[in-house]
């Protein structure tokens, strides 16, 4: 494994917001409000699955319907609006339907606690980790019809490494020079990795686990790893980690 100075290194290297394109947190630098930068947040981050162009696009896409203040939009949204707008959106796995489901839904919850931040808190015990109230933040995000299967939404099953809403979180909770972090009640230590495919190439490489599966045990292995360098943020160390591998593909297209 590397040592904390290199760790460190890497992190001050790439905590700038120039090595943020393409990245869908980008999306978040144009909203001020705390109200505003949670939902847009959360969009962006549930649809960080694919070829990031088409991320780019579709966030755009679904941002250009809610218009500027997407919080008080959803909170008043009429659904066959919401259903006709979506109609013709398509984003890999995701349909129009199951992404009106999903803008509802996000609408209802704002409805009934006022806030996103405040759902999660609903399920959130400071004294605990933090995977239990990831799951029922989760329930309330598939409530009616996103109880069925949704690509945007992952299942409470609490066995997957639910990347895109630790994705979220780091962007929530974490604040510095690239994450915008609007959650103030939420510690950076309980904070989880979020571990896709090219985040466990690099953690194999870095011999911060040897599992072979990028599931949640996998990602709270690697977490663990990287409070022995920094125990109360961990997660910092995200961004810098994927970002050589990602500017080096992108320099080569």
């Amino acid at each position: 494994m590397p040592d904390k100075k290199f760790l460190d290194s890497l992190y001050d290297r790439y905590n700038d917001r120039k090595f943020v394109h393409p990245d869908p947190l980008e999306f978040l630098y144009n909203y001020d409000k705390p109200a505003e930068r949670e939902v847009v947040g959360l969009i962006a981050s549930s649809l960080a699955y694919g070829q990031v162009r088409q991320i780019l696009k579709s966030v755009s896409f679904i941002l250009g319907i809610l218009g500027p203040k997407p919080s008080e939009f959803l909170k008043s949204a009429d659904s066959a609006y919401i259903s006709s707008a979506c109609s013709s959106f398509k984003h890999r796995f995701t349909t129009g339907f199951e992404l009106s489901e999903f803008l509802l839904n996000i609408g209802s919850v704002l409805k009934k606690f006022g806030s996103l931040n405040e759902c999660f808190l609903s399920g959130y015990d400071k004294h605990k980790e933090i995977l239990p109230a990831i799951l029922n933040f989760v329930k309330e995000l598939r409530m009616g019809k996103c109880e069925c299967y949704n690509s945007l939404v992952p299942m409470p099953a609490g066995k997957c490494a639910y990347k895109r809403i630790n994705l979220y979180l780091r962007w929530m909770v974490r604040k510095d020079n690239v994450d915008c972090g609007c959650w103030d009640n939420i510690p950076a230590k309980k904070l989880i990795v979020p571990l896709d495919i090219h985040m466990h190439r690099v953690c194999l490489q870095y011999g911060f686990t040897e599992r072979k599966q990028a599931d949640m045990a996998t990602a709270l292995q690697i977490t663990e790893c990287l409070k022995k360098y920094d125990a109360r943020d961990p997660v910092k160390y995200d961004f810098a980690l994927t970002r050589p591998g990602i500017h080096s593909s992108n320099k080569k297209k």
